[in-house]
């Protein structure tokens, strides 16, 4: 007879130890944890906020400055760019990654490959350089025609678009492809299949990477300022290489690219839970 059989016939008394234990001392350890965790958030806070190398009345001061808010804008303004020529671009190469075309198929793979094989660095560098290659562009000279500002949205464009067509192709790959043979069999045309099936289903995939590459690329913008782009940290290094306050002046920079992600990071909640909604994943 198995030990199994036994405490069935026996009763559950007879293998106390067969029963299930609570999991209360569990949950009252990790309650246990909470003060501490928040002595150390507090301690840390307070060696901040408290700390007057930090100098807080500096960071006051420029936080709100004009050059520092028209750096700011073009930080802002350069993400917003970016991103939309970036995901209109991609697009682009995820259809012809999807296409039944070899060629179309092998070209889009190429550009992926090439772009996300260079660091974002050497790409803004050397179009920085081009004119040591190509002296002119139809007839203009390249200096002219590329200045520090259009050589920073065409590097992070491409750039972005290489990573932005592997996020499409993945969220049209995740809808069902049921979906497109029932819409078929309804006799919608291919743009109705594509708006109303396939992109409403598709974006459930496409936000949350979307939403990350958007912070990425208002964070990427910075490296900008190694080609004279005077995007926010650019400002900031202008003002403390004058005033040699570094660490207040990096902090101003700091505060500003926190809100920012942090309000991106809202919108992104809203439109996630929009896309979610008739799933289960609205919760």
């Amino acid at each position: 007879m198995s030990l199994f059989t036994a405490a069935r016939k026996a009763g559950a008394s007879a293998l106390p130890f067969l029963k299930a234990k609570p999991t209360s001392r569990r949950w009252n350890s990790s309650r246990n944890l909470t003060p501490c965790v928040l002595i150390l958030l507090g301690i840390a806070l307070d060696s901040v906020v408290r700390n007057d190398a930090f100098q807080w009345n500096v960071v006051g001061d420029y936080f709100t400055s004009a050059s520092v808010l028209r750096g700011l804008w073009l930080t802002l303004w350069l993400t917003a760019v970016v991103t939309a020529l970036g995901f209109a671009l991609g697009t682009v190469l995820a259809a012809f990654r999807l296409s039944a075309n070899p060629v179309l198929r092998a070209v889009s793979w190429g550009y992926i490959w090439l772009f996300r094989s260079m660091p974002i660095l050497v790409q803004l560098l050397f179009w920085f350089n081009i004119g040591a290659l190509y002296p002119q562009i139809l007839g203009v000279r390249t200096v002219d025609l590329l200045g520090p500002v259009t050589v920073a949205v065409v590097g992070l464009t491409l750039h972005e678009a290489a990573y932005a067509a592997e996020v499409v192709r993945g969220g049209i790959l995740s809808v069902d492809r049921g979906q497109i043979e029932a819409a078929q069999a309804l006799g919608l045309s291919r743009w109705r299949r594509w708006w109303r099936i396939v992109l409403p289903q598709a974006m459930r995939s496409i936000v949350p990477p979307a939403g990350n590459m958007l912070i990425g690329t208002l964070k990427g913008t910075s490296i900008v300022s190694v080609i004279a782009v005077q995007d926010l940290l650019y400002s900031v290094q202008l003002v403390y290489h004058r005033t040699y306050q570094v660490m207040p002046l990096l902090m101003v920079a700091t505060l500003w690219y926190v809100i920012v992600t942090s309000v991106l990071g809202v919108g992104q909640y809203y439109v996630e839970r929009h896309y979610a909604r008739g799933s289960e994943r609205t919760r």
